[in-house]
């Protein structure tokens, strides 16, 4: 028993003391580890952090940088990565950090400032343009990293104009204060044009069609007017979705392109692009079905709306058409987010592609809100007017677009856009118009030389957009060779808050009118105003008084004068009214592409004065696209004026000649004296115009050039006067040329919207005529303005 509990005695003294052994080792370890820290901390704790070498930047500024802090353990990956921080602030060109016993230093050389930045060596790229793709600016710090950056986006610019061979050497000129100037040496090179385009693997149209299909055009020498035979990656991808456009559109559904290689020649001046194509097999047009998942729109009305129709020629382009008409007729029901998606299957083994279009499901909406959006100056309200829609409105996209079209008719806005945003519900839309303006002012002196007016000089000042409230206020003054004119004008487009325009006009004018070789002086004024009847009719109404002195020049008073001419001498009175009215379904006022504008007017006059007639004119215009830009316009214009009780004044007749019927002189066309050769005028006149406007490349359009092909046609005839008169020296005058027998021209014309002001050239062959006219093949008109 004894034995037993000295046994277990043992054992607990032996474990207790293993126990307290433990913990004494456990004790005698923490104690080392405290006094290894302890002795670690004394040598390799940071004490403090030494900034050298900063002269702009703040130390604080510099210690923000770092991940190292006063206190911590050295620690050689946090200064690593403080070393890298303090290089990605691009604010030092050198940074070194190191210790000096527990303190840590850091050394920096700072960046310098930049002064000034110089373009040297550029002709084709003026520096403004080079300043706007550039990051670096002055009194901003100056970067290596920045300026290779900036170098590239240079080196850009230049191969998106097909310069490839350009090349840009930054150079650094020091200056004091560790500043510096900083130039960019331009070295522009050639342009690399395309020296040749092949294709491969093309069976059903050959090399010459399908370089008809894209943008880019080998190079040659008459293609100066435009960049299109300069190379451009970005063209290169629009040319290979043209390529499967085409091919799509003319039935080939598998068609698609293999591979595309350009090659750059050793000079780097020439590109060669190959493109290999599979052209696959002709499709037809198979089953088609609409799915309408909207009950207001029947799968059955539908089908009836879509282009495409079985057994027609497979055309990818007719698809989209679909897709955009059915979109667009669910827009006219409110359908504002309708989502339209054509489902194809190919029937491989009957080479039909059979297509179900799917209206899907899509509440009706309503407009929340019109924001307006990029307008600085012009007041809110002259656009909102302008809207079909506003607020509460149910969504209609023919309205939206005629929206577009309304405020684009403004004239005071370079873009539009009007795009529909989800609202706050799903069956709301926010309407955003989005403007970017233009100069609505017009200050300008003019000089120049016309075909028809010789030397001419003019000045104008002008604001269509005055205040930003839409107002147009004018005044201009006319000095050529034949007239002097002054005239002020001022016009309210909506009177009193109401959809109503109101204007008036004074003006005085002293024109030599030599094709009938007499002098006119007016002095007049006017009134008119005008109103909508319909979203496209306009009604317009006013009013002129006018004082009239016709007189022959003194340089023919000793010279044969017509006896048709002389019996107008004299002054007159005219005070007349009339009205107008207008159908106008242009998409621009100023540059058409489609639509129609129909406009008749009718004045009277007799109420006072001493002139009476009743004079009715109509015009016809009508545009529409035929291919692609090219634009096909249709016009048409008519006059008839009637004395009452008493034979029309010349100065009241219609001339008819260039520039509205080219080919003709000025007054060309009509009646005339047969000994004097004078135009007399006439009281009825017509004329019609076809003209093809032709799209040039991009170069041309760079530079306002455009280009047409037209026919004129017209005649002037019916003049109030006897057959024969004699003059006071006895000699018998004669009215010859008085038919309503058409004239015929046909030609081509330029513009060109030059820094010098707007020139016209036209170069018109006259077809048909009659052997009194005056023909003439070339008319050009050109303004300076400085």
């Amino acid at each position: 028993m004894v034995s037993v509990i000295n046994r277990i005695f043992k054992s607990c003294i032996v474990g207790s003391f293993w126990i307290v052994s433990s913990f004494g080792i456990s004790v005698v370890g923490t104690g080392t580890v405290l006094a290894q820290q302890s002795s670690y901390g004394n040598q390799d704790v940071i004490s403090d952090i030494l900034v050298q070498g900063n002269q702009r930047i703040e130390v604080e500024t510099v210690k923000s940088y770092i991940f190292v802090r006063k206190g911590d353990l050295y620690d050689e990956k946090q200064v690593d990565r403080s070393l890298k921080s303090l290089f990605n602030t691009g604010l030092f060109s050198d940074v070194k950090i190191g210790r000096s016993g527990q303190t840590l230093v850091i050394e920096v050389a700072e960046n310098p400032i930049i002064n000034r930045i110089v373009f040297e060596g550029n002709k084709y790229k003026k520096d403004d343009k080079l300043y706007e793709e550039i990051q670096l600016r002055p009194r901003i710090v100056f970067s290596r990293s920045k300026v290779r950056a900036d170098v590239s986006r240079i080196l850009d610019v230049y191969r998106k104009g097909g310069r490839f061979a350009a090349s840009v050497e930054p150079k650094v000129i020091q200056l004091d204060q560790n500043r510096v100037n900083l130039v960019f040496e331009v070295t522009e090179g050639p342009k690399s044009s395309i020296g040749k385009i092949n294709f491969m693997g093309n069976k059903i149209y050959n090399n010459d069609d399908l370089r008809a299909v894209i943008r880019s055009r080998e190079s040659r020498w008459w293609r100066f007017l435009t960049s299109d035979d300069t190379y451009d990656a970005d063209r290169t991808a629009y040319d290979k979705q043209l390529l499967r456009d085409f091919y799509r559109s003319q039935g080939y559904a598998d068609f698609r392109i293999t591979s595309a290689v350009t090659e750059l020649a050793p000079n780097k001046e020439d590109f060669f692009i190959n493109m290999t194509v599979e052209e696959g097999e002709l499709y037809h047009f198979g089953e088609i079905k609409v799915e309408s998942q909207i009950p207001d729109l029947k799968s059955e009305v539908l089908q009836l709306l879509v282009f495409t129709r079985k057994g027609k020629l497979y055309n990818s382009e007719l698809i989209d058409q679909t897709v955009e008409y059915l979109t667009d007729v669910a827009g006219l029901k409110g359908y504002a987010f309708v989502n339209v998606r054509p489902r194809i299957s190919r029937d491989r083994e009957n080479k039909a592609v059979n297509i179900t279009y799917i209206v899907n499901k899509a509440p009706r909406v309503y407009v929340e809100r019109v924001q307006i959006n990029g307008n600085v100056r012009t007041h809110d309200r002259v656009i909102r007017r302008e809207m079909r829609l506003i607020e509460g409105d149910s969504y209609n996209s023919s309205k939206m677009k005629r929206s577009e079209i309304r405020i684009k008719g403004l004239g005071f806005f370079k873009e539009v856009e009007i795009n529909q945003v989800e609202g706050s519900t799903n069956d709301k839309t926010i309407l955003e118009v989005t403007v970017e303006e233009q100069a609505t002012g017009e200050l300008s002196v003019g000089a120049g030389y016309s075909s028809q007016e010789n030397l001419l000089f003019d000045f104008s000042i002008r604001e269509r957009n005055l205040l930003g409230r839409g107002q147009d206020l004018r005044l201009g003054t006319r000095i050529s060779g034949r007239r002097k004119e002054v005239d002020i004008g001022f016009t309210e487009p909506y009177l009193m808050g109401r959809q109503v325009v109101a204007g008036v006009d004074v003006y005085f004018r002293d024109n030599s009118f030599r094709e009938a070789n007499y002098e006119e002086v007016s002095l007049g004024m006017g009134l008119r105003t005008a109103f909508p009847l319909t979203e496209y009719i306009v009604m317009s109404s006013r009013y002129n008084l006018r004082r009239d002195k016709i007189d022959i020049p003194t340089s023919l008073l000793g010279a044969t004068r017509s006896p048709f001419v002389t019996t107008n001498i004299g002054t007159f009175v005219t005070s007349s009214v009339g009205y107008g009215i207008s159908y106008n379904t242009l998409d621009n006022r100023q540059k058409p592409n489609r639509g129609q504008n129909i406009v008749f007017n009718q004045d009277f006059a007799g109420i006072g004065g001493n002139v009476k007639y009743l004079r009715s004119q109509a015009t016809y215009n009508y545009f529409v696209p035929v291919y692609g830009r090219w634009i096909f316009g249709v016009k048409a214009e008519g006059g008839h004026i009637m004395g009452l009780g008493r034979d029309v004044r010349i100065n009241d007749r219609f001339f008819l000649g260039n520039p509205r019927i080219r080919g003709f002189e000025q007054a060309g066309i009509g009646p005339r004296d047969d000994v004097t050769r004078d135009a007399l005028g006439g009281n009825v006149f017509y004329k019609g115009t076809l003209e093809l406007y032709i799209p040039l490349g991009s170069g041309a359009r760079e530079l306002g050039i455009e280009a047409s092909a037209f026919v004129d046609a017209g005649a002037l005839f019916n003049v109030d006067l006897p057959n024969t008169l004699v003059n006071t020296t006895g000699l018998t005058h004669t009215v010859v040329g008085d038919t309503m027998t058409p004239r015929v021209s046909a030609g081509v014309g330029f513009t060109w919207m030059s820094p010098f002001g707007p020139f016209r050239v036209d170069f018109a062959k006259a077809i048909m005529s009659n052997e009194f006219d005056k023909t003439e093949f070339f008319q050009f008109n050109i303004g300076t303005r400085f």
